[in-house]
């Protein structure tokens, strides 16, 4: 259970934790954001997005200090006044990807795959194109020859034969940790990123700049990419109600569903007990 007292660092995640099904976040939660900043404890947002959706993560989460973004890979200061500071940034050799992804067509059959290989404003996903994916209007149809040219930030990478759980548990046994992490977000694709990165090294890096415990950080996800941080956080770990099941089996409690402003609704309680 969460310990007495108040977290000294809290992060989220936004898809289907911190934001709604209908890409908005209320009112209600910026507000109990901000008295969260008011409380001196910091805000992180932690999220699969990369970098190029930077602009539209600082809009959801507007009262975040710091953002995870890439899945770990990417990390913002946005405590300067100067403007964002990069702390971290992590990319996978597109040589190193397209054996991975060799390797894994050889167990399950041929893959659609995308990658985000750009980092500015609204830049779009390179690769196959695939109707499930349901961004359409930030990708480029491309080919994997041309995708796998330079690094990327990460890749995504779907087949219409295996649910995204099995594909994600077969190209684990495929990829070692020390090739790429491997997960999936909720968007019925694989994301491969590069070794080492998840939201926890993602989170320690804030947390080593602030000098803060891993046991004194609250954090709130849904996805199997909250995994890492959940293991990696001790003062609580908090599922929305609409959170994958291995998720909800890691958390200390479950609040209300994203729909319902689940996270706002926990922390409203916390600063208020």
């Amino acid at each position: 259970m969460p310990r007495p007292g108040l977290p000294k660092l809290i992060a989220t995640d936004l898809d289907g934790t911190l934001v709604r099904s209908d890409d908005t976040v209320s009112e209600f939660t910026h507000q109990v954001l901000d008295r969260v900043r008011g409380a001196g404890i910091p805000i992180v947002g932690a999220t699969g997005r990369g970098p190029r959706l930077a602009e539209l993560t600082r809009n959801d989460i507007r009262a975040a200090d710091y953002l995870v973004m890439a899945g770990g890979g990417r990390v913002i200061d946005q405590t300067d006044p100067a403007g964002p500071v990069i702390l971290r940034d992590e990319r996978l050799p597109g040589e190193v990807l397209a054996k991975l992804i060799t390797d894994i067509e050889a167990r399950v059959g041929p893959l659609t795959v995308m990658v985000e290989a750009l980092d500015g404003p609204d830049s779009p996903l390179w690769g196959d194109f695939d109707p499930f994916w349901r961004y359409p209007e930030r990708f480029e149809q491309r080919s994997r020859a041309d995708c796998l040219s330079g690094t990327v930030i990460k890749a995504f990478a779907r087949t219409v034969d295996h649910d995204v759980d099995t594909l994600l548990a077969t190209a684990r046994e495929i990829v070692r940790p020390d090739q790429a992490s491997v997960t999936q977000a909720g968007l019925g694709f694989v994301e491969i990123c590069p070794p080492g990165v998840d939201k926890a090294t993602g989170l320690t890096v804030v947390a080593d700049l602030l000098g803060v415990d891993p046991a004194e950080v609250l954090v709130f996800g849904d996805m199997p990419n909250d995994i890492p941080m959940f293991e990696w956080a001790g003062w609580g770990r908090v599922a929305v109600s609409n959170a994958h099941p291995t998720v909800r089996l890691l958390a200390d409690e479950v609040t209300l569903r994203n729909d319902d402003d689940g996270v706002a609704v926990y922390l409203d309680r916390l600063l208020s007990r």
